[in-house]
């Protein structure tokens, strides 16, 4: 009797060390986490505004990996004046000079300090090996980006939001249920990556069976691979967006195939433009649940998906998690959170298509919820 008890005073100990951080030792932390330095070397695949001023950003993670962003500045920018500010990432598989950087620059024309940045081990940023994926860490960038934000002079601290597309959608809900310095999410074309790698696309036509016997599949095809990969000391790529199509392919392949591999938005350093992400990242997405905690997000979110887009599950699915409201088919706002949906849209329209996306309505989101 007393050992158990012991043990759970012991438990009871460590649980309020860590809850109220008393430690015994703190390192001293670097002189500087960041830098803030002039852009060179553009390659945005985008139409750039030449009234935008950018700067090359890094900053760390709590991780220690070096991520690499672009700040976009508003017109007329003061640097004696505290903006609002917002962090920009996705798509998944994406790079800052292709859709990230895109929104951040027409958030900069609306007034807003924007960062769109590199995840982890991708692109301009740090972390190796390269190319892999983790919803842990990846949300962690998201907060990374905060701590960057929340130090300029320049920001305001109290008004951070965040804009997560594609997969980063996912990332970025799972960031607002843990970060709450983040005071407005906005999430667009949005993909729960756990969801997606570990039943499959559209889960809801395949029996429980079904998906327990394809994920075993998935895992033991996917261990198999790290022993290859540790053998050869090198990690196999799963390959980004096919160089050629099949007539028959899904519609969707075929307009990831438009954006990522042609001009319209094809950039050297995107997976999905290339070689694509280490195979063996799908193993932690499968093992780990997105959007576990989102239904406890206490602060605005907006969700925004096109009527077409074979994503479009992923949102409404969330939306009702966080709401406990079942969309009927018509734009739902409850409280403080709204899923809109874009009539006639697909998932890569909401990539770059300035006419569709609804930017004006972002603005409106943002302006209101980080006063």
């Amino acid at each position: 009797m007393f050992k158990g008890k012991k043990i759970l005073l012991t438990a009871a100990l460590l649980t309020g060390l860590f809850s109220f951080g008393v430690i015994d030792h703190v390192d001293a932390a670097p002189v500087k986490n960041y830098s803030v330095k002039t852009l060179k070397n553009d390659s945005r695949v985008f139409a750039v505004d030449k009234s935008i001023e950018t700067k090359f950003v890094t900053f760390k993670n709590r991780f220690g990996i070096e991520l690499a962003g672009h700040m976009y500045l508003p017109k007329n920018f003061n640097a004696n004046k505290k903006y609002p500010a917002l962090a920009v990432c996705g798509a998944f598989g994406a790079v800052k000079e292709q859709i990230s950087g895109l929104y951040a620059q027409q958030m900069a024309e609306r007034g807003f300090i924007a960062v769109a940045f590199d995840p982890s081990f991708t692109g301009e940023s740090g972390g190796t090996p390269r190319y892999v994926a983790s919803p842990d860490i990846n949300t962690e960038d998201f907060s990374a980006a905060v701590d960057f934000l929340s130090v300029q002079s320049c920001v305001d601290p109290d008004r951070i939001g965040i804009i997560g597309i594609c997969g980063w959608g996912g990332l970025a809900l799972n960031a607002a249920a843990i970060d709450t310095r983040i005071k407005a999410t906005v999430v667009t074309t949005m993909y729960n990556m756990s969801r997606v790698i570990a039943n499959g696309y559209f889960d809801y036509d395949k029996t429980a069976r079904q998906v327990e016997r394809e994920r075993q599949e998935n895992r033991q095809a996917l261990n198999a691979q790290r022993t290859e990969d540790f053998r050869n000391g090198t990690y196999m790529n799963a390959g980004g967006v096919p160089t050629q199509l099949q007539d028959d392919a899904p519609q969707f392949l075929k307009d990831y195939f438009e954006y990522y591999k042609t001009g319209r938005g094809y950039h050297e350093r995107s997976l999905n433009s290339n070689k694509g992400w280490n195979t063996t990242s799908a193993l932690s997405f499968m093992n780990t649940k997105q959007l576990s905690y989102i239904e406890e997000i206490k602060t605005p979110v907006l969700m925004i998906h096109g009527e077409k887009a074979h994503s479009r599950y992923f949102s409404e699915d969330a939306f009702e998690q966080m709401t406990g409201i079942k969309r009927n088919g018509t734009d739902t706002v409850l409280d403080n959170k709204e899923l809109l949906i874009i009539p006639g849209a697909s998932h890569i329209d909401l990539y770059d298509r300035i006419d569709i996306i609804p930017f004006d309505r972002l603005e409106k989101f943002f302006n209101d919820n980080l006063k």
